[in-house]
């Protein structure tokens, strides 16, 4: 089970490329026209190897569903449509152009290095995830969402703007502002029994994962979006093409969200050598912090971007100065507290 980082790069025979909107993007197609995921060849095979090994160990991965999330998109689907057929689609082409300019920034995942977990874990690692972070799976995450820079081939930030290309058009709003980070804020040193290096990377593990599984839940909300038929209705062609590259990058996803997954998972089994000469469990060092994701990506960070949409969409109707609109917005709302504008 130990793999050569060539083997992780490696990519299919693809009999076509991966064409879309304009974007010559990596991947390509199969002869029955099937998209391939870059960079596959080899490791959805490792990741489930591994995982196997994990199970046979008597261990089960973390739950990694969108299920740990506390909450649904904002606008809700019902309340997407709704601003979508009154021609105002910008929340939308912004939040494209934003998941994909972010997506441009995983290309950093490429230079990460890893300090040997081997030095601080009691027990062999060589045939495990853990093992090959360096050895092609950060290099295989980083190229997936920016590219590699010596192909022509764009990635998930391209992919991104394929589909809001085909949904409004290119130029069709201007470039909102982007955060500066989508992850949770430093809180100092929270794993004081490791060394600071390997704290670092539990800590980027743990972030990754869980951007990712909010990733899924806003690639199934675009993906329904987009093929329901009483919305796009003058372009139902390009909003199912959209569909299809949205779907792309989410077939894509699904390894990062595998293999980080059983990273976190692996780590948790294992036994580390604490800075004060002592053992501990590394479910000991691992759990807690794993809470805290969960709850900022989850919850905090969830009410902090609808707090500021809400701010966003207030303008909006007061600008279109439309209270029936804006009273059929409300009524749609899932979560009348959270998900209401309140005022114009």
């Amino acid at each position: 089970m130990i793999y050569t980082t060539e083997e992780i790069l490696s990519e299919h025979d693809y009999q076509s490329p991966n064409r879309m909107a304009g974007y010559l993007l990596h991947g390509g197609l199969d002869g029955e026209g099937n998209y391939i995921s870059p960079r596959t060849k080899i490791r959805w095979q490792a990741v489930n190897e591994w995982t196997e090994i994990l199970n046979s160990r008597g261990h089960e991965l973390l739950d990694s569903s969108v299920e740990i999330l506390a909450h649904e998109n904002f606008p809700t689907m019902d309340q997407a449509k709704l601003l979508l057929n009154k021609n105002e689609g910008q929340f939308l082409w912004n939040s494209l152009t934003i998941t994909g300019i972010i997506e441009a920034r995983g290309r950093v995942l490429a230079e990460v290095t890893a300090p040997d977990f081997q030095e601080i874990i009691v027990e062999d690692i060589s045939d495990t995830c853990i093992a090959h972070m360096n050895k092609g799976l950060f290099i295989a995450h980083g190229f997936d969402e920016g590219g590699n820079p010596d192909s022509d081939q764009g990635a998930h930030d391209q992919m991104w703007f394929a589909a809001r290309d085909l949904l409004f058009g290119e130029d069709a709003y201007p470039i909102p502002e982007v955060p500066d980070s989508i992850g949770r804020p430093e809180q100092g040193r929270e794993m004081p029994d490791l060394p600071a290096e390997h704290e670092g990377i539990l800590q980027l593990l743990m972030q990754v994962l869980m951007i990712e599984i909010r990733a899924e839940s806003f690639f199934s909300y675009c993906m329904n979006l987009t093929k329901s038929e009483d919305v796009f209705m003058d372009k139902r062609e390009d909003a199912l093409l959209a569909c299809e590259m949205i779907s792309r990058i989410r077939q894509d996803e699904a390894i990062h969200v595998a293999y980080l997954n059983l990273l976190v998972s692996e780590l948790r089994t294992y036994t580390f050598k604490t800075l004060d000469g002592k053992e501990k469990k590394g479910s000991e060092i691992i759990d807690p912090l794993w809470k805290k994701m969960i709850q900022w990506h989850g919850e905090e960070v969830h009410r902090e971007s609808v707090a500021v949409r809400t701010e966003e969409f207030a303008e909006l109707f007061k600008r279109m100065n439309d209270e029936i609109l804006l009273q059929e917005f409300n009524e749609l709302s899932s979560n009348k507290e959270l998900y209401s504008i309140h005022q114009l």
